[in-house]
């Protein structure tokens, strides 16, 4: 073997002879061990109200009638006589097509008739003379039938040209487009000097006072949906997801489709909006909450005590364990705010606990719910807790079954260490420094 080879295998046994030592003398674990410490977790007492219950679901906003203006009569557009964006009103004139052709149809049909008028004045006189009793002797019969038929037909010709001056007047009248309903023009879609025919589009209308919100919900609340409204009208509010704040108000449930749809299990369902501040506009997206009753003395917890697991919804419940089962009772005030805002979880242990104060730590287990709805905003009302247990609303992330936490009030942090504490902790674990977490 050369002189190299023997020099790389030396400081390769250097090197297992300095770990292996380092190994064999290593600190001991210390006391403050975050692996074993308390997690400090958020805890809320479970309380009993009268709450509201909601179903919530996403929807569309859809106009409540959307008409797209054709023009009924071809011819030259001369102007446009609306402003796009800004509301018309029913009957308001919209566009003005070249009325010259049908001014002249007009006036040829009021000439016609007063053509036909004169022969029928005529008729009637030689019908008269026929009949008079003076010249009656000198006319045949058939002559006085005749003239007596001639006059029924210029009575009708008459008739006739009374309706194609109507026709013509009609036919006028539209060369101004009219508004057919109270709504919002949009873009519009010819200009002025196009030569427009009947298929020809101008603008389209929107009305939107009311507005409505087509909606779906999950077939098994069918019966919930038609039982409570039967008994009353169901109202509705639209959500912002971000804030949470109401953004729309007045809703009131107008229809139940009257099929669930195989392929996804739900069903349509429409509500209408008075929308007079047009917080609502066509093809929005929007969160929809729908009250659908009452639950009287119901059991209420914070939304984001409320966990999603494979088995289905679950709530972290703190069980008292010894001695340390003060604090978890310090949260229970009847004071307690329901609302809350979410804060940054504490990372870290609880000052100067020791090894015997964190074995009569509070522990967590948990608990299945069945979440029966909404309550607010932010709270949920649930089945399989009792009144006064506190559920853990932060912090869940570093929990697990049987868990030790030190449980919070809200908006409480856990206290910092101070460099006594951590001095004392490590002397309790052999004298180390602070052993990491593993």
């Amino acid at each position: 073997m050369s002189r190299g080879k023997w020099i790389a295998v030396a400081i390769a046994v250097v090197i297992v002879a300095v770990l292996g030592w380092r190994w064999l003398h290593r600190a001991p674990a210390s006391g403050f061990d975050q692996s074993n410490a308390p997690v400090p977790v958020t805890v809320v007492p479970v309380v009993r109200e009268n709450v509201p219950v909601y179903l919530s679901s996403n929807g569309t906003v859809q106009a409540l009638n959307t008409v797209t203006v054709l023009p009924q009569v071809g011819g030259k557009l001369l102007k446009l006589d609306f402003i796009e964006g800004q509301p018309v009103k029913k009957g308001e004139v919209l566009a003005e097509i070249d009325p010259s052709t049908f001014q002249a149809q007009y006036d040829q049909a009021v000439a016609k008739k007063g053509q036909d008028e004169a022969q029928l004045a005529t008729a009637r006189a030689n019908l008269q003379r026929s009949e008079d009793p003076q010249y009656k002797q000198y006319v045949a019969q058939i002559n006085r039938i005749t003239q007596a038929n001639t006059v029924r037909q210029l009575v009708a010709t008459v008739a006739a040209d009374e309706a194609a001056i109507r026709d013509a007047q009609v036919q006028l009248g539209y060369t101004k487009v009219l508004s057919p309903i109270d709504g919002l023009a949009g873009i519009r879609q010819v200009d002025p000097g196009n030569v427009l025919t009947t298929s020809s589009s101008i603008v389209v209308i929107t009305q939107l006072h009311p507005i409505n919100v087509i909606f779906t919900l999950a077939g098994k609340y069918l019966d919930e949906v038609r039982n409570a409204q039967a008994k009353s009208p169901l109202p509705l509010w639209v959500i912002d997801p971000t804030s949470n704040k109401t953004t729309a108000s007045g809703g009131v449930l107008k229809v139940v489709d009257n099929q669930i749809d195989p392929n996804t299990s739900t069903f349509k369902l429409k509500a209408e909006f008075p929308n007079q501040s047009n917080e609502l506009w066509p093809g929005q997206f929007v969160n929809l909450r729908m009250q659908v009753g009452t639950v009287d003395n119901g059991l209420v917890v914070p939304t984001a005590a409320v966990q999603r697991g494979p088995s289905g919804d679950y709530v972290y419940v703190v069980v008292p364990n010894g001695r340390n089962s003060t604090p978890a009772a310090t949260a229970t005030t009847a004071g307690a705010p329901r609302r809350h805002h979410r804060r940054g979880n504490g990372s870290g242990n609880a000052a100067g606990a020791t090894n015997a104060d964190d074995a009569n730590a509070p522990t967590v287990k948990m608990q299945p719910v069945q979440v029966l709805g909404e309550a607010d905003d932010t709270h949920e009302l649930v089945s399989g807790v009792q009144a006064g247990d506190l559920v853990v609303t932060e912090g869940q992330f570093r929990l697990k079954e049987g868990s030790r936490v030190t449980p919070m009030k809200p908006g409480e942090v856990p206290k910092t260490p101070t460099a006594e504490e951590i001095k004392k902790a490590a002397a309790q674990g052999g004298g180390g420094r602070p052993g990491r977490g593993r």
